[in-house]
């Protein structure tokens, strides 16, 4: 069975639907804003033999979420969610319809995992309701990109069953566990929980489970692993790229050859459904339902799944990792960073001194100068600086157990011998020489401007001068 590509991605190819790629809704908008680009795609996917296609509704369950992005949020007009997956429901049977596959290709309304949530139980019902006033409701509902096993999923699916339709669900999984876009991995191991909910949502009465929204060279041994606990109808469907701030970025090199050879072993391994998630276009779904057309799903187990895993002997030793080390050839793994401790009373690094730290070190600032370190707090700064080779750095602060710590520390670090401290008031203080890099961290907080100023300070809400790092 063949699943069609991505949508979303697919919008952001045409002139109408260039804009439709909103990360929060992932496309969803461009039912209102641009639905003949809608039809357009669904009409691509139709054509390219897709036996399911699916609503360009998933990220309509996020819009109506409390903290959701809103579909309506720029708009003068109302929108009503329920109508938006009328229309995203209608323009899929209109594409089946136009090119005359009534009865051969099949319509699933597309969710995302914002109804794995309490409030959702009432869209859930909504949606029931949505799908019953339809002349013609979908064919089934399709809820991908789901990640956790929570309590709340269970409720979710039984809701959506109680519609009267077939429930695919879809993860985001792979052999390591919860596997995101980029391949990451986070979660940690969790043993046969994956395989055993798979169980739990074929007696519930799930019509099949697929895996989506992975790189494709993570979906190797999912299908042969979730075999072994149920005998729902299994299924693929990969990214190809990533998104970034400038809008999808596809994977270079891979085309439909590629993708229908990757296809092929998805088969092999026992995949019933086959398709793609963002990224993969029409011209990959046409090649792939080209080679997979009279094949039968096998029972073949990647050998790199076997080892450890299904007795088969431990793969051979791999070459030790190269160093991990920035443009000056410094090692980055584990990271240098200076060993600190943080005295009572004095205020311990925040993100600003972290992000400073960053740059000194990064950049190798200091090195062969004289510095002068303004508000050391734990010498975080003056500590690095020292590090790099500064020929002698001046730590000042108003603290005097700032000034202490910023002293062990360099102690810590084998630079007392290049580190100096004092305390002092910064307004009347004289510097005694000529420093050629400045550095500070001050914590400010915001100060009136039409508060009275009583004195050449600033008022006491200020701080220039407070510790900090």
């Amino acid at each position: 069975m063949i699943l069609d590509g991505g949508v979303g991605t697919e919008l952001s190819h045409s002139a109408e639907g260039k804009d439709a790629l909103d990360e929060p809704l992932w496309g969803t908008r461009a039912l209102i804003e641009s639905p003949d680009a809608v039809l357009r795609v669904h009409r691509e996917y139709v054509q390219a033999g897709c036996d399911v296609i699916s609503t360009n509704t998933w990220g309509l369950a996020s819009a109506v979420a409390t903290d959701g992005p809103r579909l309506w949020s720029d708009r003068e007009t109302p929108v009503h969610w329920m109508d938006v997956g009328r229309r995203g429901l209608r323009l899929a049977r209109q594409a089946v319809h136009e090119l005359e596959r009534d009865g051969e290709c099949a319509v699933a309304f597309s969710l995302n995992g914002d109804v794995d949530s309490d409030e959702a139980t009432e869209t859930i019902r909504l949606l029931a309701r949505l799908f019953a006033d339809e002349a013609e409701p979908p064919d089934l509902v399709l809820l991908e990109t789901l990640s956790l096993l929570t309590p709340t999923l269970d409720a979710a699916i039984e809701g959506l069953l109680a519609a009267g339709l077939p429930v695919w669900l879809s993860f985001r999984r792979c052999r390591h566990g919860l596997c995101g876009i980029y391949g990451q991995h986070w979660g940690g191991p969790e043993g046969d929980a994956f395989g055993r909910a798979a169980r739990r949502f074929e007696e519930m009465g799930v019509a099949a489970l697929l895996i989506n929204c992975i790189p494709p060279d993570h979906v190797a041994g999912m299908v042969s692993y979730l075999r072994d606990f149920t005998d729902l109808p299994l299924g693929v469907y990969p990214n190809l790229g990533y998104y970034s701030d400038r809008g999808w970025r596809f994977t270079p090199g891979v085309g439909g050859e590629e993708y229908a050879e990757m296809a092929l072993r998805w088969r092999a391994e026992g995949a019933q459904i086959v398709g793609g998630c963002c990224g993969v276009r029409p011209e990959h779904i046409v090649a792939a339902a080209q080679r997979l057309r009279g094949t039968v799903p096998g029972h073949e187990r990647p050998a790199d799944a076997a080892h450890g895993l299904n007795g088969a002997d431990a793969p051979a030793p791999a070459a030790p990792a190269q160093p991990w080390t920035d443009r000056h050839q410094r090692t980055l793994y584990p990271l240098p960073f200076p060993d600190l401790s943080v005295e009572p009373g004095v205020a311990p690094p925040g993100a600003a001194s972290y992000m400073a730290w960053r740059y000194v070190f990064g950049e190798g600032i200091g090195a062969h100068q004289r510095c002068l370190d303004i508000g050391c707090g734990t010498g975080i700064l003056a500590v690095q600086l020292a590090l790099n080779g500064a020929a002698h750095v001046r730590a000042l602060d108003i603290d005097d157990r700032a000034v202490a710590n910023t002293l062990a520390n360099a102690f810590r670090n084998d630079v007392a011998d290049r580190v100096t401290a004092q305390t002092v008031d910064l307004f009347p203080w004289v510097p005694e020489e000529r420093y050629e890099v400045i550095v500070a961290s001050l914590y400010q907080k915001p100060t009136d401007p039409f508060a009275r100023v009583s004195s050449h300070r600033l008022p006491t809400t200020g701080g220039a001068t407070s510790s900090t790092s």
